[in-house]
C-alpha cells in the first residue's frame, strides 16, 4: 500500500516517516509498502530530516496548494496522513497569509482530491491549539473550538473542512489533535530547542511575560505513535486528543532547561507577552486511551534530557537553520 504522508520534511512528520520505515514501524505500518512524501520544503523542512536513500520512500518536492500535482499523487495513493502545516504562532501573529493559504486551502485541495480518487483513509493531523485557553478541567474532543490566534484558527478551520468531508461525503476522515511536541529535528524557533540552541551557544533565552502559561508537553514520537494509532484502529469520522501527560508553566520548563544545559537564570531575558498568548492548553485523551490503547511511553525527564543531547551532538544540523529563517520567538 502507497501511502501520502504530507510535510514529512519536516520536524513531525519526518519522525512520523523514519518510525514507519524503521524497524517494526511506528506503531504498525505492516501495510505500508511504500511511502511517498510531497513537502514544499519551506524554512521549516529539510531532506536530511528523512534520513538515508530509502526504496521504499518516493520524495516530491511540491505544494499542498498545487491541485494538478496533488491529484497526480492521490491517484496512486491509497491513504494519506496530512501533518503539512505552518504551525508558528508568532509568525501568523506577524503575517497570516501563509497560514491560511496553507492550512486552510492546502487541507481543502488535498480533501478535494482523496474524494475525487476514493482515497481509502485521510488522517488529518492538528493541534489542541484549536480549543483556546482552558481556564479550567481538559478539553474533551467535543468541547467548543475558540482558536485564539490566526495559526489556531486556521487549523480549527481545516479540521472543520476534514469532518465535512466525511459528514457530507462518506470519506473516511480522522483527526488528531496533539499538545505541545519536542523531541529531536524541531526547527530552532519554538520554545525547547531555542532555548536548547541559546543555551548551548552561551546566549539569554527570552521568557514572555510572566511565564505562567501552561503547556502539555509530548514527545514526538509518542505523537507519531498515536497517530499512527489512529490511522490504523480509529473510527472513520472520529476526533482523538493525544496527550503527553506532563503539564508546565513556561517558568517551570525554563528551569530544567537551565538546568539541563548547566545554566543558571542570569541567562533568561524577560520579554513583553505575546499578543493573544493562551493561558493554559490542556486535554482529556481518555479517548485514545480507551479505544486504542494509547500510551506515551517516553518519560519527560528522560526525553529532555535525550532532546538536549541531540542538538548538543548535531550541530552541523541546527545552526545553519538559527540563522536562515531569521530571528523567532518561542
Amino acid at each position: 500500500m502507497n501511502l501520502l504522508v504530507t510535510g514529512a520534511a519536516g520536524f513531525i512528520g519526518s519522525t512520523y516517516v523514519r518510525g514507519l520505515l524503521g524497524p517494526g514501524g511506528a506503531a504498525g505500518g505492516a501495510d505500508v509498502t511504500h511511502v511517498t512524501v510531497l513537502d514544499k520544503l519551506t524554512y521549516a523542512g529539510s531532506l536530511s530530516n528523512l534520513g538515508p536513500a530509502d526504496p521504499r520512500l518516493t520524495f516530491v518536492h511540491g505544494d499542498i496548494c498545487d491541485a494538478g500535482l496533488v491529484d497526480t499523487l492521490m491517484a496512486g495513493a491509497r491513504q494519506v496522513v496530512h501533518f503539512a502545516a505552518e504551525s508558528h504562532v508568532d509568525r501568523s501573529i506577524t503575517g497570516a497569509d501563509p497560514f491560511v493559504r496553507t492550512n486552510v486551502e492546502g487541507t481543502h485541495t488535498l480533501l478535494q482530491a482523496a474524494l475525487r480518487h476514493r482515497v481509502e483513509r485521510f488522517v488529518h493531523v492538528s493541534t489542541d491549539e484549536v480549543y483556546g485557553s482552558v481556564e479550567t478541567g481538559t478539553s474533551p474532543e467535543d468541547a467548543p473550538l475558540s482558536p485564539n490566534s490566526p495559526y489556531a484558527a486556521s487549523k480549527a478551520a481545516s479540521d472543520l473542512l476534514a469532518l465535512a468531508y466525511h459528514r457530507t461525503h462518506g470519506l473516511d476522515v480522522r483527526v488528531t489533535r496533539c499538545s505541545n511536541n519536542y523531541g529531536p529535528h524541531q526547527f530552532p524557533e519554538k520554545i525547547i530547542p531555542l532555548f536548547i540552541t541559546n543555551l548551548l551557544d552561551g546566549a539569554d533565552v527570552p521568557l514572555y511575560g510572566d511565564g505562567l502559561n501552561i503547556r502539555d508537553w509530548l514527545h514526538v514520537e509518542d505523537h507519531c505513535h498515536g497517530v499512527e494509532l489512529v490511522r490504523t484502529r480509529g473510527r472513520p469520522g472520529e476526533i482523538y486528543n493525544i496527550g503527553g501527560g506532563t503539564a508546565l508553566t513556561n517558568r517551570e520548563l525554563t528551569g530544567r532547561l537551565l538546568a539541563a544545559c548547566g545554566a543558571d537564570w542570569s541567562r533568561v531575558r524577560q520579554v513583553a507577552d505575546r499578543k493573544g498568548h493562551d493561558r493554559r492548553y490542556a486535554i482529556r485523551d481518555d479517548k485514545a486511551r480507551d479505544e486504542l490503547g494509547y500510551r506515551p511511553r517516553h518519560d519527560f525527564a528522560t526525553g529532555l534530557a535525550r532532546t538536549v543531547s541531540w542538538y548538543r551532538d548535531n550541530r552541523p544540523w541546527w545552526e545553519p537553520l538559527k540563522h536562515s529563517a531569521g530571528p523567532a520567538h518561542p
